[in-house]
């Protein structure tokens, strides 16, 4: 599984990180929750509040983002995606 993590501003891509875990590693739940621990640890954020709209993007789009509110701390962007590949 690849995954690919943007940091967005308005329309400006702030900052793009990839993150591949092999895809024998467990379950495909656990696959993406390590790729996305991974792809926050490169980008240096902290790993965002999953919502039930999130899996409902992701199921329908392999894709979905996260927008400020859903961080505990405040952050310097305004909007994380994330596309599996």
């Amino acid at each position: 599984m690849r995954i690919v993590g943007k940091l967005i501003k308005g329309t400006i891509t702030l900052s793009e990180q990839v993150y591949e875990v092999d895809d024998n590693e467990g379950s495909y739940q656990d696959r993406l929750e390590k790729s996305l621990v991974g792809v926050c640890s490169l980008l240096k954020i902290e790993v965002p509040i999953w919502l039930s709209k999130n899996t409902r993007e992701y199921v329908r789009y392999r894709r979905t983002s996260f927008n400020a509110d859903q961080f505990i701390n405040p952050v310097f962007f305004e909007r994380f995606e994330i596309k599996v590949e």
